[in-house]
């Protein structure tokens, strides 16, 4: 048989001794709806100057949780407020232990507004305000970066080799794997996508020529970029905010240890001088790739699918995807260092700031991406 609930109810009466009596009964679980009554109960005891002493005792009390401590809580606020008495002592031991530690702890400012409290022009000039304190944290940033690496260069900085050749093979040799294979299948999708459309005009060998000049140009830097984003931008994230949630970042500073040359500069410099190598390498693994589908499905020759993409592709392409690199990874390097220093001093910011990380990374690298092609069209670079 189903356990009967009983409706939550609150009433009050005044004595004569300045003392008002609220009874409290039925059940009370979070999610229910709260008696009227209560607003009656506590506006009585703010218009009411003369009460000394508030006595609450159950009714009948069913089954309770934190709801009914959280309208005792409302109830000893009030009292206090209007200098009287709140007696609770008729109620279970329970109830007044929680009640005792819920009045311990001093509540925030705002704890009580939600969501739905907040206006939309309220949201959006929050949001408007967020966007330009991020963007002025970020700008000091890049600053505290690029005097920390000059200082770095003069020598006057603090830098450890060991680490920097550390962040080098984790940023290299340790990538190169995956930035092959990653490429690899980026010059064969790219390969099948031309194919379709060359094939109809007989134009197969112009595969050649699309798959060269698109992984060599653009999306062999922008390809290891990402992938670099994902792996080494949330590394750097997660371990410099584990090094503020362990306050190691304020030993450093207490220290006279610049986290920012100590920390920021060898992992930015790694990858920066990592990624066009690793670039490098996508290209050809991009070009074989392509050359899979162009051999393989278009029955093209190794001899003639080879020398068309030596013809397509130029030095001013290559070197561009390297010059490409180098930017992606000081962007990529610059995105996971920063949200690892604005992490938080919790595992679950910690989190957050590997998230941030990765997707700060992806837009400035398909921000970079698109100004790279507006100077180059600009420049009439082709």
């Amino acid at each position: 048989m189903a356990e009967t609930t009983l409706p939550s109810r609150l009433q009050a009466r005044r004595t004569a001794e300045g003392t008002l009596e609220v009874g409290i009964g039925g059940d009370w679980s979070i999610g229910s709806p709260t008696p009227a009554t209560l607003g009656q109960v506590i506006a009585e005891l703010n218009a009411d100057g003369d009460l000394t002493r508030v006595q609450v005792f159950p009714l009948d009390l069913g089954q309770w949780d934190t709801s009914l401590v959280s309208v005792l809580q409302r109830l000893a606020d009030a009292a206090k407020a209007n200098e009287a008495e709140l007696d609770v002592d008729a109620f279970p031991e329970g109830v007044r232990r929680l009640l005792d530690l819920a009045l311990a702890v001093p509540e925030k400012t705002d704890a009580r507004r939600g969501a739905g409290d907040i206006s939309v022009i309220e949201s959006i000039g929050q949001a408007t305000l967020g966007v330009g304190a991020g963007a002025r944290n970020t700008v000091t940033f890049i600053g505290e970066v690029t005097v920390a690496s000059l200082r770095v260069f003069t020598g006057r900085g603090i830098f450890r080799l060991k680490d920097f050749l550390t962040f080098v093979q984790r940023a290299g040799i340790e990538a190169l794997g995956i930035s092959v294979l990653v490429a690899s299948l980026m010059g064969l999708i790219l390969a099948f996508i031309s194919a379709v459309q060359f094939s109809q005009y007989g134009a197969e060998i112009y595969v050649a020529d699309l798959v060269g000049i698109g992984m060599v140009r653009d999306l062999g830097a922008l390809m290891t970029a990402i992938v670099m984003a994902g792996r080494s931008g949330a590394a750097y994230a997660a371990e410099i905010g584990s090094m503020r949630s362990s306050q190691e970042l304020d030993a450093l500073e207490t220290a006279g240890i610049s986290p920012i040359e100590f920390l920021v500069v060898p992992r930015i410099l790694a990858l920066a001088l990592m990624m066009p190598l690793l670039t490098v390498f996508a290209d050809l693994a991009g070009i074989l790739g392509g050359a899979v589908v162009g051999i393989g499905m278009l029955d093209l020759s190794p001899t003639a699918y080879f020398n068309e993409t030596f013809r397509a592709v130029t030095a001013v392409h290559l070197y561009g995807g390297l010059i490409k690199g180098f930017f992606y990874g000081i962007l990529v390097g610059l995105a996971g260092c920063l949200r690892g220093m604005q992490s938080g001093s919790s595992s679950l910011a910690v989190g957050a700031a590997t998230t941030s990380a990765v997707v700060t990374g992806l837009v400035w690298l398909i921000v970079a991406c698109g100004v790279f092609q507006v100077l180059q069209y600009a420049l009439h670079i082709q």
